[in-house]
């Protein structure tokens, strides 16, 4: 599968992402939101992380969304277009304000924190077919959506459908699961996001979560569900992670056909355990967009997770490509002994951590 994307008059990115991002308050110290004094303010979502990734990894991306028109509008746009991303297609509503949120230092992965949202009736959730420049949101090789945008309003949801039903113009679709229980207003929650990932074209999925949303136990039986797709990515946390084609009726050493494809994670020492899995999902798709093998796309995403994990903060700067890729062409003996730390992405070209894994 290869990302070739649609003819358009608009100039063709390579990842067009759509959704929500809001100005986020990190604590200045440890402690509940009740005592923490001040805060630093960053830039947070999921789908504008992914882009932000991606142009800062040499590829021309295009974020799309709606903000206030206030100051936090403002600084997101300037933040996310800092990255490299074209910004010019975010559009500004005067009668809705950018949404905010407040967390406390933790662990989101396991929950251990605090969060605040101010996003109800934000501008971002007045998203909606007639709202959004629809020939800009397809105009990318790629055109990547997650899970958060449906639940923030019925005509974000109607948005989504729209975008994942069939359509001349539709580029390869990426969906990212996230599952926000919090976020749905209802129970339909876990069927709408089912029936949004069976749309898209490359699906992300956590094994926890599709347990949670769909009572799904294990990577076949999430293919399973999902018959639509062309790949599948679940990921098993610290485990690592399995990609499923459309084709696969097999885990990794039951078939020899090749049609699933399983890549360990790496060995971290994590500074932030958040980001990851945004770090993860352009790690694969930009692979994709190379068009390399899939273990490799996996592999890349482990490695643009690893960046996360080991730098403060919701974004981290991507490995050099060079470097990402001598680590992707490792053996799988290398792979396994690999352990990145706190600055690993600036190892040196000739002294980088692949030349530890190999030694014995």
């Amino acid at each position: 599968m290869t990302a070739t994307g649609p003819c358009n008059a608009l100039d063709v990115v390579d990842v067009v992402a759509l959704g929500e991002s809001m100005v986020t308050f990190l604590p200045s110290r440890p402690g509940r939101l009740a005592d923490v004094p001040s805060f630093d303010r960053g830039i947070g979502g999921a789908e504008s992380n992914v882009a932000c990734v991606l142009a800062a990894a040499g590829h021309t991306t295009r974020w799309i969304s709606r903000v206030g028109a206030d100051g936090f509008g403002d600084h997101l746009v300037e933040a996310i277009g800092g990255y490299g991303v074209d910004v010019s297609h975010v559009r500004r509503d005067p009668a809705r304000p950018t949404g905010v949120y407040f967390r406390t230092a933790g662990d989101r992965a396991t929950d251990a924190h605090e969060v605040a949202y101010y996003r109800a009736g934000s501008a971002a959730s007045a998203m909606s077919p007639a709202g959004v420049d629809l020939d800009a949101v397809r105009a990318g090789r790629v055109l990547h959506l997650s899970g958060i945008t449906a639940a923030l309003s019925s005509g974000c949801l109607d948005l989504l459908r729209e975008l994942t039903a069939p359509h001349p113009a539709r580029p390869l679709v990426s969906f990212d699961v996230n599952h926000r229980p919090s976020l749905w207003r209802d129970a339909h929650g876990p069927e709408v996001l089912l029936d949004l990932a069976r749309g898209a074209d490359i699906v992300f999925v956590g094994e926890d979560e599709a347990r949670a949303a769909w009572g799904l136990h294990g990577a076949r039986a999430v293919r399973e569900a999902l018959p639509e797709p062309e790949i599948v990515v679940v990921k098993q946390g610290k485990g690592g992670a399995v990609a499923l084609d459309k084709d696969t009726g097999a885990l990794p050493g039951e078939d020899a056909d090749g049609t699933a494809t399983f890549v360990r994670a790496l060995n971290v020492d994590v500074v932030a355990a958040v980001g990851a899995g945004d770090a993860f999902a352009a790690g694969f798709l930009s692979a994709t967009l190379r068009d390399l093998p899939v273990r490799d796309r996996l592999r890349h995403g482990h490695l643009m997770a690893a960046a996360a994990l080991t730098t403060p903060g919701d974004l981290a700067a991507p490995p050099p490509r060079a470097l990402a890729d001598r680590l992707a062409a490792l053996d799988d003996t290398a792979w396994g002994r690999l352990r990145l730390g706190p600055g690993w992405i600036r190892a040196d070209e000739h002294e980088g951590p692949e030349k530890e894994a190999r030694t014995p």
